[in-house]
């Protein structure tokens, strides 16, 4: 007859190994897990991070912007040389020329000292006639050399100022590619921040719905601002025109803008010449202080301490001006942001 045994029991010691061993297992998954599927930023922190990013790339922007206009200006000023340095070449040749031409005519005669030629001329009329035509004939000549060692000279001084210039032009094309990879850098990550949340909090944090201190007190009428006078007038509507038209990175319009591009547009149908970014035109014109209460419509505001935005003035404790990327041209109250300087053009 068979013999029954119990099942033998897991010894205490076995229990506490397999206990051991699934509270690892446990926790290992949550690692995985967490790793996996980090947690979700919250809307708060992604604004964060693409204001900083934003904020980088306007003083980026605005990098370029004078970089460009040094590179045009360069590039400009090099063509002038060139040509300069083309059309003396052209005259020195020609001087040239015309001393070769003598001095093969010289030896031509064999050499001879053309006034002892004349002296042993046995014509005495021919001689004197000669001798006039010989001596005007030789201070040409004198002056003609001396021309064409001041031209080599000029010309010599224009080739070097042309590499100056060159040179210049590479290091400004340089920077101009530096601040534009840098800017697209910024501009990738702050979508990147920005594709994690929903479409109306993305819209949200871009044109600044969600911050009162910089909401867009929506289009504003012209007729219901104090008048502005001269070039300011023009500039002020001109600027208020183009509310609505989105801001874009180096642009200054005729549909899209940036801050200094949305001033250089407005005060251009004004008639008026502005530096190409906000840095320079926190220089232009009359310094009216940071006071907005002194601000006339028209004046331009400039704000930060590194002046990497500006907006105009347009009455009533407002400023018209082109945000930021994934913004429009817009209004907003002119204290909005800290005013380093106020300029009357």
């Amino acid at each position: 007859m068979a013999t029954h045994r119990r099942p033998k029991q897991p010894s205490r010691a076995r229990v506490y190994v397999f206990t051991g061993a699934a509270a690892t297992a446990v926790a290992l998954t949550a690692q995985v897990s967490a790793h996996a599927a980090p947690a979700q930023p919250s809307k708060d922190e992604v604004k964060a991070q693409v204001d900083k990013l934003l904020e980088e790339q306007e003083q980026a922007a605005e990098k370029y912007n004078g970089a460009k206009e040094r590179a045009d200006q360069l590039h400009k000023q090099a063509e002038q040389l060139q040509d300069q340095v083309a059309r003396g070449q052209a005259q020195l040749t020609e001087l040239a020329t015309g001393l070769a031409a003598v001095a093969a005519d010289e030896y031509r005669q064999g050499g001879v000292d053309p006034s002892m030629q004349l002296m042993l001329s046995t014509d005495p009329d021919r001689y004197l006639a000669e001798a006039s035509r010989f001596e005007q004939a030789a201070n040409t000549q004198a002056d003609t050399l001396k021309s064409l060692k001041d031209q080599q000279r000029r010309l010599d001084q224009q080739k070097q100022e042309a590499a100056s210039v060159l040179a210049e032009l590479d290091r400004s094309t340089q920077t101009l590619n530096d601040a534009k990879t840098d800017v697209q850098h910024k501009l990738q990550e702050s979508q990147k921040l920005l594709g994690q949340l929903s479409v109306a909090d993305r819209n949200a944090i871009l044109r600044g719905t969600d911050d009162t201190a910089s909401r867009s007190s929506g289009r504003i009428d012209p007729s219901t601002l104090p008048a502005a006078g001269g070039s300011a007038a023009t500039a002020v509507k001109t600027a208020l025109d183009q509310q609505g038209d989105p801001y874009k990175w180096a642009a200054s319009g005729p549909d899209t803008f940036d801050c200094s591009g949305l001033m250089v547009f407005a005060y251009a149908k004004a008639g008026v010449s502005l530096p190409r970014t906000s840095q320079e035109q926190a220089t232009v014109g009359t310094n009216v202080g940071t006071d907005i209460a002194n601000a006339q419509p028209g004046d331009l505001v400039i704000y930060h301490n590194d002046r990497r935005h500006v907006g105009m003035y347009i009455g009533n404790g407002l400023v018209v001006h082109a945000p930021r990327a994934g913004d429009v041209v817009k209004t907003m109250k002119a204290d909005a942001m800290p005013i380093s300087t106020i300029r009357r053009v």
